[in-house]
């Protein structure tokens, strides 16, 4: 069974973020519970959804943590904040990939492993399905599950004449460099390892990872890359420009994106989450993290067939090798 090694010898404990409020969000947490008790698994459980970025612990539907202890599970509610996560041996998130991202606040700066279990509409990062809850606590409870790294990229806004970071955030999907006020366009020139590779005026630009490449940067045009590659991911929002391609570097590139001293101010957005203020002569860097964030994985389902099943695509016709 995978130990992390803030673990150590204490009892095994699972911290629970799930979006609240839906009669299929509770059923599952009470087989969480009952499952989780009977194994002798304790449970800290978030006490309210974080859904909205500007008021991020706003109590909208909050955890009944008696209805849990009465299905058996030893109950500790706690705070989103970063200590939510300290000392558990997995977050397990129920809901969709908001709910996910929320969640990965929590876990990647305690360095404790995530998952996911669909509860919303597409759910690309979830791991399994809501109709599997017993499998997976079958699998998570006995400890048959491995624990592999996804890219994280780290943020940072640099002023004018400096090569300190103002101020610096981190991303599992994409940050979003655009208009602080989305009217007209942002003047953009884009950079690569120090040399510029392009400039025009757009609505924005996303730089991705591989695990965000199926996100918001597909909306806007970019490639789907594979979750175990390691590359950046770059690529425009409605460019006004005749070359404004996506774009895959290595992961050892420095990307940085600079908004035009005469244009307008922009804003950094990390996972549609966290924003950073970018006035106008400041540029965004980002780059790869030093550290990974820890995916919990149950099964090995190509990613292929994620694919098929998640964006219901055609494969009619098929016949494989003969």
């Amino acid at each position: 069974m995978p130990t992390p090694d803030n673990v150590g010898e204490h009892r095994r404990t699972f911290l629970v973020v799930a979006h609240t409020g839906r009669d299929e969000v509770t059923n599952t947490l009470l087989t969480i519970a009952r499952r989780c008790g009977e194994a002798g698994i304790a449970l800290r459980v978030v006490d309210h959804d974080t859904r909205l970025p500007a008021q991020p612990f706003v109590q909208t539907h909050p955890v009944d943590p008696q209805m849990l202890r009465e299905a058996g599970a030893e109950v500790e509610v706690t705070q989103a904040d970063s200590a939510s996560a300290q000392g558990c041996e997995l977050v397990l998130v129920l809901g969709g990939d908001g709910t996910f991202l929320r969640a990965a606040e929590l876990a990647y700066p305690a360095g404790v492993p995530i998952m996911g279990v669909n509860l919303g509409h597409i759910g690309f990062l979830a791991e399994a399905e809501a109709h599997s809850i017993d499998e997976v606590l079958d699998r998570l409870i006995g400890g048959e599950y491995r624990v592999v790294d996804r890219m994280v990229l780290d943020v940072g806004v640099v002023d004018p004449g400096s090569d300190v970071p103002r101020s610096v955030d981190w991303a599992l999907n994409e940050v979003v460099v655009q208009n602080s006020t989305h009217n007209g366009v942002l003047e953009l020139v884009i950079e690569v390892d120090g040399r510029p590779v392009a400039a025009f005026g757009a609505d924005g630009l996303l730089v991705s990872t591989p695990t965000g490449s199926t996100a918001y940067a597909f909306s806007a045009g970019g490639p789907v890359m594979w979750p175990d590659l390691e590359a950046i991911l770059v690529v425009p929002s409605n460019a006004h420009a005749l070359f404004a391609r996506p774009m895959v570097t290595s992961p050892r590139s420095r990307v940085a994106v600079e908004v035009h001293r005469d244009g307008r101010d922009g804003v950094a957005l990390c996972d549609g989450r966290r924003i950073l203020d970018v006035p106008a002569g400041s540029r965004v860097e980002v780059v790869r993290a030093q550290r990974s964030l820890r995916w919990v994985r149950i099964n090995s389902e190509p990613f292929a067939d994620r694919l098929v099943t998640k964006f219901s695509l055609p494969v009619t016709g098929w016949r494989g090798r003969s």
